[in-house]
């Protein structure tokens, strides 16, 4: 909850690493004393609701998946709100940050809603970004029907950031892992997956700069699949109710009333209206719904997740020897590169691909294949830390002959079609992948060593053409008018930013949109930022 930190966490991050390497464990803050935990399952579609009825209705083959786009964070946001207030039975939604803004409060508020309703509210967030939030918290939990139950949570210092880290110091190697995945499931019949947070930034909901992301609508055959990935989550031994990590005094009655305080008109006003279709000419999903009928692409499809486990970096293993973790996202989404024939096009925010990564690129370059990257400059950047390592591998991805675009914040809020995406375009934030024009990824996984070890994840591999063309044109709208193509300087290794500006080629030879201080506390800051940590 709260705005993002930004950069320095990841700085507060690397000092608590080094303090508890040189200090021994004592005196550090521990959870509760173990609690009695109630397992509890998804509940499958089903006619007798409204939207298992649409979703039954609509699918043309019990073995096929329905998708819809939402590059567009006001028609992402509209969807979610509109599934949960029509939601009858059950609302499973899981989420790496919900900010304390009004969106955020807004969000919250309506699956309280829902809850009063009767439907079984069931919301796992990390408990990275609730510094300071536990009595907003606590109010949304006294909720009858609803639970709140937070990942790998923090014993103590919960009041900042700094505070919990610090409290955490000798559990630094725990508390430094953490669940990025996005999803939110209706009624198990209708779903949303992609790479949104819950706030203002992601939404289009802000005058400042917005979040250019990418989620899609999910029903038919991969909803089971995506049920029981969140109840992998929900039953984890790294999950505990909030009640069981915060102790309150406060009668359940007085924090709901706190909760209808926190969160009233006054300081939570509704999202603003939508226009009446998206970037992909889509109308809003609610049009469908009052229809009775899903208009969406119908394929295959897969879905995975990261193991909960990963918190206490628990590897599959036998006999001591480490084995392939099969079932992880970024395994799944390297394997379709490797069988990729002629392209790959990526899109991460924030982009390491170390060496394994290098190698990967290296082999499929080898057979001839194609890659375009497209990811932050350090203007567009909101961790600068992570560019350091991303800087790294710029001069080897394009010695293996890799095209890379990196988004300029300048040229998105010039770019007339870039401003659909807000009234400010200044950061990417989309995780996508396109292999071959005709398999997509999406999901919360970015190509960097935090999402590869650190953090679980989840993504969804989405075998249609049409779909993957649909991202594609996305991504060429972002390289023409919102991005700059990085370059070797014709003849020599000196790195190149160019733009195409009214038909003339526009040629910069430092990072772009940058001040001098930016690019100084890049330099200083680059030997002192060590990959495993970014």
């Amino acid at each position: 909850m709260g705005a993002r930190p930004g950069p320095w966490l990841q700085w507060m991050r690397l000092g608590l690493a080094l303090m508890s390497v040189l200090f021994f464990a004592g005196g550090c803050a521990t959870l509760p004393a173990e609690f009695e935990r109630t397992p509890s399952k998804a509940l499958p579609a089903s006619a007798d609701t409204p939207l298992g009825r649409i979703a039954q209705s609509s699918q043309p083959d019990p073995d096929l998946s329905g998708f819809r786009l939402m590059p567009g964070g006001d028609f992402a946001l509209h969807t979610r709100l509109e599934l949960a207030r029509r939601a009858q039975r059950t609302l499973d939604v899981q989420y790496y940050q919900i900010y304390n803004d009004e969106t955020g409060r807004y969000f919250l508020r309506t699956l309280r809603d829902a809850a009063l309703r009767g439907v079984r509210v069931r919301l796992l967030m990390d408990d990275l970004y609730t510094s300071g939030e536990d009595e907003l918290l606590l109010a949304l939990a006294a909720t009858p029907n609803l639970e709140l139950r937070l990942f790998n949570p923090f014993p103590a210092g919960r009041g900042s950031m700094l505070g919990r880290f610090s409290a955490s110091l000798f559990d630094f190697t725990r508390v430094n892992r953490r669940m990025h995945n996005k999803l939110f499931i209706a009624d198990g019949a209708m779903a949303v997956a992609g790479g949104r947070n819950i706030g203002n930034e992601y939404f289009r909901q802000t005058a400042g700069a917005n979040f250019i992301d990418l989620d899609t609508f999910v029903a038919g055959a991969l909803i089971p699949r995506l049920a029981s990935l969140f109840d992998q989550y929900w039953n984890s031994e790294h999950v505990r109710p909030i009640e069981t990590v915060v102790a309150t005094a406060v009668p359940r009655e007085q924090r709901q009333r706190r909760f209808e305080e926190l969160t009233g008109p006054a300081t939570t006003p509704a999202p603003r209206p939508l226009a009446p279709n998206d970037l992909l000419g889509y109308s809003p999903i609610v049009e469908d719904l009052k229809a009775g009928k899903l208009d969406l692409i119908w394929t295959r499809a897969e879905a995975y997740a990261d193991s909960p486990d990963r918190v206490i970096g628990r590897q599959a293993n036998y006999g001591g020897i480490p084995l392939l973790d099969v079932d992880s996202v970024r395994y799944n989404v390297i394997e379709q590169i490797r069988r990729g024939r002629s392209d790959v096009t990526i899109v991460s925010p924030y982009l390491i691909p170390g060496k394994g990564g290098l190698e990967a690129m290296r082999e499929v370059r080898g057979r001839g294949m194609k890659i375009s990257v497209v990811t932050n400059s350090l203007a567009a950047t909101d961790e600068p830390v992570v560019h350091t390592g991303y800087r790294r591998y710029r001069p080897d991805m394009l010695r293996l002959g890799a095209e890379i675009h990196e988004l300029s914040s300048q040229r998105t809020r010039r770019s007339v079609r870039l401003g659909l995406f807000g009234t400010q375009v200044g950061r990417l934030h989309a995780k996508s992948a396109v292999i071959d024009g005709r398999v997509l990824f999406v999901g919360s996984m970015n190509f960097d060593p935090r999402s590869d070890v650190h953090n679980t994840e989840i993504g969804l591999i989405i075998f249609s053409r049409e779909m993957a063309q649909q991202v594609l044109k996305l991504i060429d709208v972002l390289k023409q008018q919102g991005a700059y193509r990085v370059r070797f300087a014709p003849g020599t290794e000196r790195i190149e930013w160019v733009s195409d500006e009214g038909g003339e080629e526009q040629v910069l030879t430092s990072e772009p949109d940058s001040t001098l201080w930016d690019r100084l506390m890049l330099e200083l800051i680059a030997p002192l930022a060590p990959e495993s940590l970014l």
